[in-house]
């Protein structure tokens, strides 16, 4: 009898592990969506790793995404109303309590998707991640869309030209040094009474590469993003907030001049991986490749704008080997897929070993035009032009600079950040030294292809 009573005992114990384990309780953060033209992403963090199932349902299309471990909470039941009327691929969430352990999270999709699901590991401020990336079947086609891009209306238009003349006057003499057709005046918006017209038909694809063969293309490239909000000021200042609308204004500025289209990495506040910048550029085979950031260190005092480029060998110096260390960093923070991560390295790997000396020079005279004009309004950290391993820097036919504006970390520089009309004046420099590269190294005409 003592025998089948300790046998017991030690059965009860030999289980407690598995109990206590089974009714471990995780616990939802936060949840997050992120929509973007590109894709949405939805982000649950958790105080504990999640598991997930997923599986696609047509006719409606539906996603469903089973978590297990979980129990239904008001933090879980928070993601129905992050979701708005015009996320360009979620229609509605339901979620409900599948079986005991099992929570099931149920997308209602606005089209056919290829969603990629996966989790992050605990970084910086973040906790565990559940990643739900929702992309299109078929990505749109980045020329098609820069070659239908209307200027504005024609009053804006002229306003902005009048605050740009300088800078349009210097691309003028650019352009009559390009031996390429000029492009038909863009014709003023229809008055109100003709918005009922039938809208013309889609350019076809020929046609819009044909018109692309005739512009200048500038990516522009607003550092961080969504997940990754960069570095934060005293005052609370995000990177990702600042960079985001100086990118904008500057693409405004340039895109006045009709000879010019700027392409957006981001034109909004979400995430994109460092290889996917630099894809995007080659797709559209840009002429120019700017990348916009503002720095941070871990004392107060640093200040001063910087311009950098590509390095083929070490880095020029330590603080420029230590912020390429930083930069390079954002996918862990902002979350890339690693499973496309890791197999995309290897593209950035090869993009440097095909990167040219050309290259590299090319971007060094536009880095040192850029700088020269920043140093016109404002301190420089460093009076030259410095070269590291940017990853986001690794296209080897497109001249590329990465321009820290100013350190975000010192107060007095975060409050000139916040600042219009500081953004103003930095974009004034941005554009000055563009314009001033391209008088000196007229870009060669060129048929785009469509095959990148």
């Amino acid at each position: 009898m003592k025998r089948r009573s300790s046998l017991g005992a030690l059965a009860l114990l030999l289980q407690a592990p598995i109990t206590l384990a089974a009714g471990g309780k995780v616990n939802i953060v936060a949840v997050r969506v992120w929509p973007a033209a590109d894709y949405t992403r939805v982000t649950i963090e958790s105080d504990g790793p999640l598991a997930a199932k997923h599986f696609l349902i047509d006719s409606p299309h539906r996603l469903v995404i089973d978590v297990d471990g979980l129990q239904l909470s008001p933090g879980l039941r928070g993601l129905i109303g992050k979701v708005k009327a015009d996320d360009p691929y979620i229609a509605g969430v339901r979620v409900g309590q599948n079986t005991p352990t099992v929570v099931r999270i149920v997308l209602d999709l606005k089209q056919a998707l290829a969603p990629q699901i996966f989790t992050l590991a605990p970084v910086a401020a973040y906790k565990h991640r559940l990643v739900l990336d929702l992309h299109p079947l078929v990505e749109a086609d980045p020329l098609t869309a820069l070659a239908r891009a209307h200027d504005r209306p024609a009053a804006a238009a002229r306003r902005a030209e009048a605050a740009a003349s300088a800078v349009n006057d210097a691309l003028e003499d650019l352009i009559q040094k390009i031996e390429r057709p000029a492009l038909p005046p863009v014709a003023a918006a229809p008055p109100p009474a003709a918005a009922s017209k039938p809208v013309p038909p889609p350019t076809s694809p020929s046609v819009a590469a044909g018109a692309m063969d005739q512009l200048i293309v500038i990516a522009l490239d607003p550092g961080h993003g969504g997940e990754d909000p960069g570095a934060i000021g005293p005052t609370g200042l995000r990177e990702k907030d600042v960079v985001l609308a100086v990118a904008l204004k500057l693409r405004d500025r340039l895109q006045t001049n009709p000879n010019i289209r700027v392409l957006m990495t981001r034109d909004a506040d979400f995430f994109v991986p460092l290889q996917d910048r630099v894809r995007k550029a080659r797709r559209v085979q840009a002429d120019l490749f700017v990348s916009i950031h503002a720095d941070a260190f871990f004392t107060p005092q640093a200040r001063g704008a910087s311009v950098f480029v590509l390095s083929d060998g070490a880095a020029t110096s330590a603080a420029a080997r230590w912020m390429a260390k930083r930069e390079n960093a954002a996918d862990i923070v902002g979350g890339a897929n690693v499973g496309v991560a890791s197999k995309d390295a290897n593209v950035l790997r090869t993009l440097l070993d095909m990167s040219t000396t050309a290259q590299i020079k090319d971007s060094l005279k536009l880095g040192h035009e850029v700088l020269g004009q920043i140093g016109r309004i404002g301190k420089l950290h460093k009076p030259r032009v410095e070269q590291a391993g940017f990853a986001v820097l690794k296209a080897p036919d497109i001249p590329s600079i990465l321009v820290e504006t100013a350190f975000i970390s010192n107060p007095g520089e975060e409050k000139k950040l916040r600042d219009p009309d500081y953004q103003d004046k930095l974009v004034d420099a941005l554009a000055s030294g563009i314009a001033r590269y391209f008088s000196k190294n007229p870009p060669m005409a060129r048929k785009r292809s469509r095959t990148l």
